[in-house]
């Protein structure tokens, strides 16, 4: 799939580069969290615990809601 920028897109309408990036950083979380259980397993835990949290408010916040754009009543823009 292509978009208008002519750019190569997944199934979810995201440049294939996100993929990599959101890799990359997975695994940059991965090696952080097992250098803090060198240091403290219960920090690493805990640390893996609150990553976890966010990461998944994170891809509920990508999923947007059908039929409402940016600007709407949250951002003070009015209906019509």
């Amino acid at each position: 799939m292509v978009n208008d920028d002519g750019q190569a897109e997944d199934a979810m309408g995201r440049p294939k580069g996100v993929r990599r990036l959101v890799v990359l950083e997975v695994v940059f979380v991965l090696v952080l969290v097992a250098g803090v259980a060198l240091w403290s397993v219960p920090g690493a835990l805990v640390l893996g615990g609150v990553l976890g949290v966010l990461a998944c408010e994170r891809a509920l916040a990508d999923r947007r809601v059908p039929g409402e754009g940016r600007g709407g009543e949250a951002a003070g823009g009015e209906r019509q």
